[in-house]
């Protein structure tokens, strides 16, 4: 239930067997954070103390920068720990936020080298494109960053639409976009517009709103630098699709490809 009301963060008190519990039900669907309460704790989804589970939720609440972490899930193997043997067992992986990590594509100091993020991000996202789906490449120089990472032609401020690594589609208006997509499973790539975070309805008039409800809100993969996301200085992401029920439906926590398999979640502004 939680998981179909869309919550932004679904917190748990428990150790392993509620992890466990919790995998099963949720996988990979929504962003998780357990708070240590039980008698066995393997897995790698709860925060060091309760104290500790509580400070990542309220930095997240504040809107600041956090990794987004593939936590394993792990238990005693009841069979061993019967035989004398204690041995944890994976279980699966949870979506659990985290530290702000600088681990890829950095200078001394930590700070992002923006060509070589941008070769991340891109080599991330060609690695798991999947065949026989369509992608609508968005414009901006970070989607740009993906088309030429695929060796394809790009539309700095346009929208473009590529498959099976081919490009089928150049500077497409709403109305071609519609035509080519429907009913045809589809994923849209775009990122924000730097300092300001608009990421639909400021250059990109292309993308409407029966376009966004078309692809959906799940096929969505939204790509920036940290760097970019940082000099926001907490303020949220925006949507301005003149639809105020889509504009909402947007709203929430994001996850954002910042790197080569790398994400953090971030908030969409609610315009109400």
């Amino acid at each position: 239930a939680l998981r179909e009301a869309g919550v932004d963060l679904l917190l748990f008190a428990g150790g392993d067997g509620t992890a466990r519990d919790i995998c099963a039900a949720v996988g990979e669907s929504c962003h998780v954070l357990g708070i240590p309460a039980g008698c066995k704790i393997h897995s790698g989804v709860y925060g060091v103390t309760p104290a500790a589970s509580g400070r990542v939720a309220a930095r997240m609440i504040a809107g600041e920068l956090l990794s987004l972490v593939d936590a394993e899930v792990m238990d005693i193997d009841e069979e061993a720990f019967r035989a004398g043997k204690v041995r944890a067992r994976h279980y699966g992986q949870l979506q659990v936020p985290g530290d702000l990590r600088y681990v890829q594509a950095v200078k001394q100091g930590g700070r992002e080298s923006e060509e070589l993020v941008l070769a991340d991000i891109a080599a991330g996202v060609v690695e798991q494109m999947e065949p026989d789906t369509l992608y609508l490449m968005g414009s901006g120089s970070t989607v740009a960053a993906c088309m030429t990472e695929l060796g394809l032609e790009n539309t700095l401020l346009g929208v473009d639409l590529v498959e099976n690594g081919r490009l089928i589609g150049q500077d497409l208006c709403a109305a071609e976009i519609l035509t080519r997509i429907r009913g045809r499973r589809c994923r849209l790539i775009i990122t924000l517009i730097g300092g300001q975070g608009h990421l639909f309805g400021r250059g990109n008039q292309q993308l409407s709103p029966e376009v966004i409800r078309a692809v959906g809100r799940d096929q969505i993969q939204v790509l920036a630098t940290k760097a970019k996301l940082a000099a926001l200085a907490g303020r949220p992401l925006l949507v301005d699709t003149d639809d105020p029920a889509l504009n909402r439906s947007l709203s929430g926590y994001l996850r954002i490809t910042t790197g080569y398999k790398d994400q953090v979640i971030y908030p969409v502004a609610n315009p109400e």
